[in-house]
């Protein structure tokens, strides 16, 4: 069974106005000021989405992807998507063979990068769907509470029981409570955390219900200018389909090291991850 694709949708909204208002007003003022600050790092998020560069950095994860191990990679971003080379698994070196094969795998895509092309394409298609979802978060969700905590500012966010869901991935996001951190300097997005408070039951639980406590959360640093990458991702979603096996997603992944980038060919980044 093809695993449920929202939540990664969700965190691919999190991509990296000028608005930014004083300490004390900030305090003072009720939830329409949590959404004025929702709806300028928004489309300051959007702006720089426009202006986004390519990055070298160390990616550390231990996923369903990566069988529950922990792999490390060392992952290089091109203009047609991620280019991944596993250097280390549970903190042990790959053996001389696995590297190797490793090795050979980035040589293939060198040599067919159409394949490589074609898969970055049905990622990016989702990543468009992700960014669709910034345009979900203020008509969906309602902000309030908005507060210091550090240099950041904490918004929470609850379901605005006045949005009529639009598609079952949407029913699933909507039911989800938790909070924004907002950097009110640049009005750029810091991290944000989500839960289900309740199970969510899809076609009256004979589709599938999603676990109540499942939650996902991301932070970001800023690493070069004015520009944000991900540095932590942390998702646990838990579910049962009758007509399917279970759905899950677990996935802690810790980014590092970032190296801004000239923009590369595949051939360039395959160099880069020989490095």
């Amino acid at each position: 069974m093809k695993r449920l694709k929202w939540p990664e949708m969700w965190f691919g909204f999190v991509v990296g106005t000028g608005l930014c208002l004083p300490a004390p007003k900030l305090m003072a003022q009720s939830g329409k000021t949590a959404r004025q600050m929702v709806d300028a790092m928004l489309l300051q998020e959007k702006t720089a989405e426009l202006h986004r560069n390519e990055y070298m950095y160390l990616s550390q994860e231990r996923s369903d992807r990566t069988g529950g191990h922990l792999w490390t990679e060392r992952v290089v971003e091109t203009s047609v998507g991620k280019m991944r080379m596993l250097i280390a698994e549970d903190g042990q070196p790959l053996s001389s063979e696995r590297a190797t094969a490793e090795r050979a795998r980035i040589q293939g895509i060198v040599e067919h990068p159409e394949a490589f092309t074609k898969s970055s394409v049905a990622l990016k298609n989702d990543e468009q769907h992700a960014k669709e979802m910034l345009d979900l978060l203020p008509k969906a969700f309602l902000f309030e509470n908005a507060r210091h905590e550090g240099e950041f500012v904490r918004i929470d966010f609850h379901p605005n029981p006045d949005y009529v869901t639009q598609s079952l991935e949407e029913r699933v996001l909507h039911r989800m409570t938790g909070s924004l951190l907002v950097d009110p300097h640049g009005m750029r997005l810091r991290g944000i955390e989500g839960r289900l408070p309740e199970d969510v039951n899809i076609g009256f639980g004979l589709v599938a219900t999603i676990k109540s406590g499942s939650n996902f959360g991301t932070t970001r640093e800023l690493v070069y200018g004015t520009e944000w990458k991900t540095q932590t991702l942390d998702t646990d979603i838990n579910g049962r389909a009758i007509f399917f096996k279970m759905i899950g997603k677990k996935e802690h992944a810790v980014h590092s090291d970032f190296k801004l980038l000239q923009e590369l060919t595949v051939a360039e980044a395959a160099t880069m991850l020989e490095k």
